[in-house]
């Protein structure tokens, strides 16, 4: 009877290690290269990631949905999706993405309006930031068929050199991931800056994507 648990466990682990080496890699790279799931300019990219939570140290799972706006050269810049929130007034499910609506956008995410708003509008005028209002529906007119939207750059600030200016430097590598890990391996990992100031991967924080659509 052990020697038949023993056999039993030795398969299941390499079946896990089969799927997780060999079998999730192949299938990846086959759907990477398809026109719906390439990595490009404007490409959703699906995340989950599980952690403890602090209060309760039960595990959680959190749903995000990046937006793509800047590739340059490995460095892959995303910004999240979120939602407007109404009546000038701050909502914190708007902040986050509850698993079912997370599995629906994957499915319908092409369907809806998604605005790419300036940081700084985000901002503008005596109102509540994070809210829809006058202002941002007057510049982004397209909000007035979704709340959706994600911080953009302007166009101007993308695909320039690394900057030289420390401070510069630290907000650049804010939200910077590696293009060859997300195509290579499905991952998103962040470029950060070490202790010396130089950029490099930080391949332990390393996540799975869920799947990226065009």
């Amino acid at each position: 009877m052990k020697k038949i648990l023993i056999i039993s466990l030795l398969a299941l682990i390499s079946i896990y290690v089969f799927k997780q080496m060999i079998y999730n890699p192949y299938i990846w790279k086959q759907t990477i290269n398809s026109p719906e799931h390439k990595l490009q300019i404007g490409s959703f990219i699906f995340n989950k990631r599980t952690g403890v939570n602090g209060g309760s140290q039960s595990i959680q799972t959190d749903h995000y949905i990046f937006k793509v706006i800047e590739i340059n050269g490995d460095h892959v810049r995303l910004s999240v999706v979120r939602q407007l929130s109404k009546n000038n007034t701050i909502s914190q499910s708007d902040f986050s993405t509850t698993k079912e609506h997370f599995e629906y956008l994957k499915k319908h995410i092409n369907e809806i309006t998604v605005t790419g708003i300036l940081t700084k509008d985000l901002f503008a005028g005596n109102y509540e930031p994070y809210t829809m209002n006058d202002y941002l529906l007057k510049k982004y007119p397209s909000l007035e068929k979704s709340r959706y939207y994600f911080e953009d750059i302007p166009e101007d600030m993308k695909n320039l050199p690394l900057p030289t200016d420390h401070i510069k430097l630290l907000d650049y590598f804010s939200s910077i991931y590696s293009k060859k890990e997300i195509i290579e391996n499905g991952n998103l990992v962040l470029w950060v800056l070490n202790n010396s100031g130089n950029p490099e991967l930080a391949k332990n924080s390393a996540e799975d994507i869920d799947l990226i659509q065009n």
